[in-house]
């Protein structure tokens, strides 16, 4: 039998699903600045082994879930994965071709504001050189520099 397409659409739409948050006081926020270190979230909390950051940026839901899957793949399936980070700001995006004024665009998609010395994704049940590479991939996705930590450091 051949499956419905509409399912097979609905199950493709739920495997690219982004992270964003289910619901928000405010809809659109003001652009900010990334000042300072990280004030919480900068030690291992769950997992034997980490990533750090060692600059300032902003982490897309993409990126996020882009280092997820590199790290889920190359483990396979193996270990536990913490994601200690979450996208909850909204960045807002105008159309292409548009004129000036017209108010704030709509929302385009959502990013982690992340800070030096925050702690980004965590992982255990495995072993150090294994968690080592696992990360390091999860690190060529990402925009800014990060550094591999242990709980023996």
């Amino acid at each position: 039998t051949t499956p419905n397409p509409n399912c097979l659409i609905f199950f493709y739409r739920l495997r690219i699903m982004a992270f964003l948050p289910a619901r928000t006081k405010y809809r659109k926020v003001h652009k900010g600045r990334i000042r300072g270190n990280a004030k919480r979230g900068d030690f291992l909390a769950f997992g034997e082994y980490g990533i750090q950051s060692l600059s300032r940026g902003k982490m897309t839901s993409n990126q996020i879930e882009a280092s997820r899957v590199t790290v889920t793949r190359y483990l396979k399936r193996k270990g536990k994965l913490w994601i200690r980070v979450f996208p909850q700001k909204p960045i807002t995006k105008k159309p292409a071709e548009t004129r000036m004024g017209k108010g704030k665009g709509g929302v385009d998609h959502w990013v982690a504001v992340i800070r030096p010395g925050a702690v980004l994704f965590e992982l255990s049940g495995c072993s150090p050189t294994v968690a080592r590479e696992a990360l390091r991939r999860a690190d060529a996705k990402l925009p800014f520099r990060c550094r591999f930590i242990s709980r023996e450091d």
